[in-house]
This record gives structure tokens, C-alpha cells and sequence, in this order.
């Protein structure tokens, strides 16, 4: 009796190891199948996040060489504010044009609300990666409150007047003019007469001044942005292949 007693003991035990060991397993399987999913899920987020940031790179490369060209169209401007002669009316009148009809920048960020928003930032494993896209949104925060700023000085100082003290509609069909090459608009002759009251106004010389400082300024947030983007699009290329 003791002797089979014994020897089923051992048999259950041999059992209960047996099932122990493949819930074991079984776990391992299934735990490694669950890291499998997630780093696909990671994967995809890294790689939609990798687009987004070249759009955004594409956007502020177009966006810097428009505001540069803006800048240099301001300080012709104030040129002939100081006295300057201007020798091409349709010129002088385009660089105005490019300054009243500045766009702000909003940048393509979609992968990033999805995963805040979502609640799936933690699928980012990197902390690195993180702290870099959490440092890109709050630069992106900052370039947003700098163009309000120059929003409201540019009501202020350029616009107001210039409603004021122009017919528009002359301006833009010259502009719409030129630009298409006569397909367009309406040929308009410019002259000295019809921006004489323009130049005399301190408020548009201001606002010429401050698009050069405003606009200087919003340029090396987003030459800084972009550095920071393209840093991180190298980060997501080592942490995809690792």
C-alpha cells in the first residue's frame, strides 16, 4: 500500500510539473506574441510619424524661402520710405502684396494627437523619441504664439491704413496682372501720385519694420523646428530597425 501510494504521489506530481511547465510556456508564447503585436503597433506609429515629419520639413522649407523673400521685400519698401526712387510701380506694388497675404503655419501632427489622444503614447518605447515630439509640440506652440503677435500688429499697422488710404481693388487687379502675365486681372497704371499718401504713412512704415523683426524672428523658430525634425526622423530610422 505505501509502495503504490508513492508511486501515484510521484505520478501527480510528474502531472501537476507537467501542467505547470506548459502554462508556462503557454504564457511565454502568448506574452511574446502580445510584444510582437506591440512593436508592430509601434512600428506603424514610428513610420506614420517619420511622413508627418518630412511633410513637415517639405512645408518649412516652402514657408522659410516664402518669409525670407518677404523680408527682403520689406526693407525695399522701407527703402522708399527713406527716400528711395522706385523705378517699377508693378514691383514695388508685388512686394506689398506678399506681405498682406501671409499665411501662417500649421504643421501636419496627426500621428502625435492620434496617440495623445488615443492614450497610446506609452507604445512609444523610446523616452527619447518621446521627449523629442513633446519638444517639437511645445516649439510648435511658441511659433503659433508668435504669429498671433505679428497677426495683430499687422491689422494694426499695415492693414488699417492701408484699407484707409488705398483702393485696393487697383492693387490687386495690377498684381493678379502681372503676375499671370496679362490672363488675369486688370492692367492698372501705377505712378507716384497713387502711393503718395502710402509713403507718408508712418503706421505702414512701422508695419514694414516689424514684418523685417516678426518675421525674423518666426524664421529661426522654424529653421530650429526643422533641425529638431530631422533629428528625430534619424532617431525613428535606428529605433524601426533595431
Amino acid at each position: 500500500m505505501q509502495g503504490s501510494v508513492s508511486k501515484y504521489l510521484l505520478y501527480a506530481t510528474g502531472e501537476i510539473v507537467l501542467v505547470v511547465i506548459g502554462i508556462l510556456i503557454a504564457l511565454q508564447i502568448n506574452d511574446a506574441n502580445d510584444a510582437r503585436k506591440e512593436r508592430l503597433k509601434e512600428v506603424h506609429y514610428l513610420e506614420n510619424i517619420k511622413t508627418d515629419l518630412q511633410i513637415n520639413i517639405q512645408e518649412m522649407d516652402r514657408y522659410l524661402e516664402t518669409r525670407t523673400g518677404c523680408i527682403e521685400a520689406a526693407r525695399r519698401i522701407i527703402g522708399h520710405f527713406e527716400g528711395e526712387p522706385i523705378t517699377d510701380y508693378d514691383a514695388f506694388n508685388a512686394d506689398g502684396v506678399s506681405i498682406y497675404s501671409w499665411q501662417k503655419f500649421y504643421q501636419s501632427n496627426n500621428t502625435f494627437q492620434e496617440l495623445v489622444n488615443s492614450g497610446n503614447l506609452g507604445l512609444i518605447s523610446s523616452e527619447s523619441i518621446k521627449s523629442k515630439l513633446l519638444d517639437i509640440e511645445s516649439l510648435y506652440k511658441k511659433m503659433k504664439s508668435e504669429e498671433d503677435h505679428f497677426r495683430f500688429d499687422t491689422e494694426k499697422l499695415i492693414y488699417e491704413p492701408l484699407y484707409e488710404l488705398m483702393d485696393l481693388q487697383q492693387l490687386v487687379s495690377n498684381f493678379e496682372y502681372v503676375a499671370s502675365g496679362g490672363k488675369s486681372g486688370q492692367q492698372v497704371i501705377l505712378n507716384a501720385a497713387f502711393f503718395e499718401d502710402y509713403l507718408n504713412s508712418q503706421k505702414l512704415k512701422n508695419g514694414f519694420s516689424m514684418t523685417i523683426l516678426e518675421f525674423g524672428t518666426m524664421n529661426d523658430q522654424m529653421r530650429l523646428m526643422k533641425k529638431m525634425s530631422q533629428e528625430l526622423v534619424a532617431s525613428i530610422d535606428t529605433e524601426i530597425v533595431r
